[in-house]
């Protein structure tokens, strides 16, 4: 007996380090049923198998073979596809053969942040009972019939393969319920425009700070401003680096996706925090392009709404904590193929955190991505953004991008949340008026006038707009940030 264990012991070891040569192909759970494939770029199509093993990929005419690697892993690119909403059968041939079913090509978005981005559908489920202005104008848990948009609920305990490749649904009525407000009506209204198909996929997790969704040996840096000043760590402000993103994010890599959109910041906001996170975000757009080998790939942002931060018990915040913030979201713009939009007229109470009408902030999402990343520039997807100012005489002339067809005021009203200070940086209320598509600021209390804000305030709703009905977004011409940030 002894003599037998002596050979059977090692042998059992032996085998406990060889990875299983009999493995069945397997597919990460991004990968099944009902998907939709990004059309016009190589599209990756990945999984594990028994070391050495031979896989083949077979869609839309398309016949791939490769080897899986000594661990067992493999992938393959087809090559870029049109839009189809032809129904069709992609088939994974190893020891086993996997069959998926139902599959369109069109475009992959992947939305991402914090309870904002997952506020789900299900929460205009009392549709009849919600108040006028707090339901959107379809209720599409009862009549929504779209299969061409497909979505996919990441959830961060449940990631890992499925052997029934499920994930994908179509978005019809009751497979809405869980999912992001915010992704579907971004996808139902891009769906109107593009006419291909859509998929969404939704990574959001209520309450979360930016730091868990950047890989956590990303934040490993020490920010340089221009100045030469060095900040600390990012990764000194701890919050979880890492947690969904290994969770989340990581699973879904390498799925070819056309862009990212971002609903997410009050976490941070909460904390004080101005510069940090616009380095943050920067390291966030930076690393995520960079796991999908695309630097040009969209991220568009929603710019935080209004809400009365300064009366949080926890730290000593003020009214402006939250326009600083602003500033730091739009600090990002400056890396290419990135935009934001502005809410702060979709609030009807500054206590409330989370503004309910969704429909309309993923409408504007959709109009952002239409203009910049579709090249349809006729279509206007943001309200008046700051461009420059020029003192003349005891007045201040600002000019704006974004204009439409024209500055306005939404109830013809004079322009509110304007302010004007001297070089003593008291800023006063001031009288804004629109000339020849330019604002003219200027104040009897201040008669050498050397800087303006706008909407600087955390309840500010200004009825500045431009003719096509969207907001302002809030400035102020003495940033201090904007010529450090690099």
């Amino acid at each position: 007996m002894k003599k037998i264990r002596k050979y059977i012991l090692p042998i059992i070891t032996l085998f406990a380090f060889i990875p299983n040569l009999f493995a069945d192909v397997t597919l990460p759970k991004i990968l099944g049923h009902n998907m939709v494939l990004q059309q016009n770029k190589q599209v990756a199509i990945w999984g594990t198998a028994a070391p050495k093993e031979k896989i083949s990929v077979s869609f839309a005419g398309q016949n791939k073979t490769t080897i899986a690697d000594n661990t067992g892993k493999w992938s393959i690119n087809l090559n870029p596809m049109k839009a189809s909403f032809s129904a069709r059968e992609m088939i994974i041939k190893g020891k086993n053969t996997i069959v998926l079913k139902n599959i369109l090509v069109g475009e992959v978005w992947l939305c991402s942040g914090q309870s904002n981005m997952e506020f789900a559908l299900r929460k205009y489920s009392k549709y009849d009972s919600l108040a006028k202005g707090k339901r959107p104008p379809v209720n599409d848990l009862k009549t929504a019939n779209n299969p061409n948009i497909r979505i996919f609920l990441d959830r961060r305990k449940y990631m890992s393969p499925s052997p029934e490749h499920l994930g994908w649904d179509e978005a019809i009525g009751r497979s809405l319920v869980d999912f992001s407000a915010v992704g579907y009506y971004f996808a139902k209204d891009l769906y109107t425009k593009l006419n291909v198909p859509i998929g969404i996929i939704s990574a959001a997790v209520p309450g979360s700070r930016i730091e868990p969704w950047i890989q956590s040996e990303k934040l490993q840096i020490e920010p340089k401003l221009k100045n030469g000043k060095i900040l600390d760590k990012l990764s000194n402000d701890d919050g979880d680096a890492g947690k969904f993103y290994d969770t989340m994010i990581q699973p879904l890599i390498p799925f070819t996706l056309k862009g990212f959109l971002w609903y997410q910041g009050e976490s941070n906001c909460f904390l004080g925090e101005n510069i940090r996170y616009a380095y943050k975000l920067k390291t966030l757009i930076e690393s995520w392009r960079n796991d999908w080998q695309d630097k040009k790939m969209p991220f568009y942002l929603v710019q935080i709404a209004p809400y009365n931060y300064s009366a949080s018990k926890d730290r000593p915040l003020s009214s402006e904590t939250l326009p600083e913030f602003w500033e730091s979201q739009s600090l990002v713009l400056k890396l290419k193929n990135t935009a934001l939009i502005s809410i702060t007229d979709l609030v009807e109470s500054t206590t409330e955190l989370h503004p309910v009408n969704k429909w309309e902030i993923g409408k504007r999402l959709s109009l952002l991505a239409t203009n910049k990343t579709y090249n349809q520039t006729n279509v206007i997807y943001s309200g008046p953004v700051y461009q420059n100012m020029k003192i003349v005489n005891n007045t201040i002339e600002v000019t704006f991008s974004n204009t439409g067809s024209g500055l306005a005021s939404r109830d013809e009203k004079p322009l509110t949340h304007f302010t004007i200070a001297g070089t003593d940086g008291k800023f006063v209320p001031a009288k804004a008026e629109i000339k020849d598509n330019k604002v003219i600021i200027s104040s009897t209390k201040v008669q050498h006038p050397y800087n303006v804000r706008f909407g600087w305030n955390e309840a500010a709703q200004s009825n500045f707009i431009n003719n096509e009905g969207l907001p302002a977004v809030p400035f102020r011409t003495d940033n201090p940030w904007k010529k450090l940030f690099k």
